[in-house]
């Protein structure tokens, strides 16, 4: 079984959810708190083990390889002045050389054609797929849980949670067969997925919600994947393909998710994170129990 060692992260949306806030700025790179989306999304790959990030962007953000790069004026400002721990924290977040590479996905033609375009960066080896827009705040990292089940069941493994109640025809379902052991339940083999199901006919509440571990055969299939629903090139279509000739399995993971794509789920995210800050924590409770009073 070969390890997870890359992660393909899709950031070329256009972030219409979160307008006017994502028009001149990469919806991605939209703070949440105290830094960046894809900040936080960068960190979870890395506690997951993950040596090589690949980002598939669209025309006109420019600015999530620049927050990625050195800043040398901003640098020396903060040198000059001692302000040494700001200085290592906009250290920590750069890439390692050789750790991160852009890719230019030239048309938004959907989910499965941004993942094949990162097909040569990947190559011969099974890799992750994050989708920024679902933050995932989970100890273990929600990738680190998906890599462990991996790692025991091989194959593929799509990370999965309940819908809210009566929502279940908004999502792509997954459909559940025997559980695996050693996971309390919580990994189960697919035996199916379908993509927004009518109302009451779904076959779980489970929703694919954005971490998967697939094998490179996948791009094959996306390769001459025609486009499915909205006219685009569905990664699920193609997972259903595979899934004739290769496992799935779905974990429900232990942790909290927050689509970063939706204006509330933004402000969630900002403020659950900022709950949970360790030095601003105690601040930022009181800032919002004092707007709540009115």
């Amino acid at each position: 079984m070969k390890t997870v060692r890359k992660a393909v992260l899709p950031v070329a949306g256009l972030g219409t959810r979160v307008l006017p806030g994502g028009k001149t700025t990469p919806k991605n790179l939209l703070n949440v708190f105290d830094r960046p989306i894809l900040a936080y999304v960068v960190a979870e790959a890395r506690a997951a083990g993950i040596e090589h990030v690949v980002m598939v962007m669209g025309r006109g953000q420019g600015a999530i390889e620049d927050y990625f790069d050195r800043h040398v004026e901003l640098e020396s400002h903060l040198e000059a002045r001692g302000k040494t721990d700001l200085l290592e924290t906009l250290h920590a977040e750069l890439p390692r050389p050789g750790e991160m590479s852009f890719v230019r996905q030239m048309a938004p033609l959907g989910l499965g054609h941004a993942v094949w375009c990162a097909r040569e960066v990947i190559g011969d080896e099974p890799f992750a797929v994050i989708l920024p827009d679902m933050l995932m705040d989970a100890n273990p990292p929600a990738l680190a849980q998906a890599i462990a089940a991996y790692e025991a069941v091989g194959g593929n493994v799509v990370v999965v949670e309940p819908a809210p109640p009566g929502e279940a025809h908004k999502y792509g379902i997954v459909a559940l067969g025997e559980p695996a052991p050693g996971f309390a339940g919580r990994l189960n083999r697919m035996t199916g997925m379908v993509e927004k199901p009518p109302p009451g006919t779904e076959p779980s509440n489970l929703f694919i919600s954005g971490r998967y571990i697939l094998q490179p055969d996948i791009f094959a299939i996306l390769s001459a994947q025609e486009a499915g629903a909205g006219g685009e090139i569905q990664l699920t279509d193609a997972m259903a393909k595979l899934m004739t000739v290769q496992s799935f399995h779905a974990l429900q993971y232990d942790g909290s998710t927050y689509d970063c794509g939706d204006k509330l789920g933004l402000l969630r995210a900002t403020v659950a994170f900022a709950l949970k800050d360790p030095e601003l924590g105690g601040q930022a409770r009181a800032a919002v129990a004092a707007l709540l009073k009115g």
